[in-house]
């Protein structure tokens, strides 16, 4: 299914938790990306309900030189009693600008919130 264009908005506090969060680590671009997050707008949202989100970039931004696709961080996702439930992948565009927010899930059913950090990890009710 493709993404289902919206009027673009800011990132709401979830979101904008998960993206800091997640580029807290320490990676060749990191700071530039967090340097985005007051100029990122979601403009597109995976699905009905989906949490996975398209992001776009206001210019004038710094850019990052990173390779296109996935940002270098592992961000697991673990519910309550520690099982994996799936992952957080942030996707740059061209490896300069932040592209997108996924929850990867590996549950029966799709989320319907994005995880919160809990002692330096993400958690997801079950």
């Amino acid at each position: 299914m493709a993404p289902l264009s919206i009027d673009p908005r800011s990132l709401n506090a979830d979101e904008r938790a998960v993206l800091e969060h997640v580029l807290s680590a320490d990676f060749d671009g990191a700071s530039q990306l967090r340097n985005q997050l007051d100029r990122t707008e979601v403009t597109a949202v995976w699905g009905p309900d989906s949490v996975s989100v398209d992001l776009q970039v206001r210019e004038p931004c710094e850019h990052a030189t990173l390779p296109t696709g996935l940002v270098p961080v592992d961000a697991h996702v673990h519910d309550p009693s520690g099982v994996y439930v799936g992952e957080i992948l942030v996707w740059t565009d061209r490896g300069a600008t932040l592209a997108a927010l996924e929850f990867a899930w590996i549950t029966d059913e799709m989320p319907t919130s994005l995880p919160t950090v809990v002692h330096g990890r993400f958690s997801w009710p079950s």
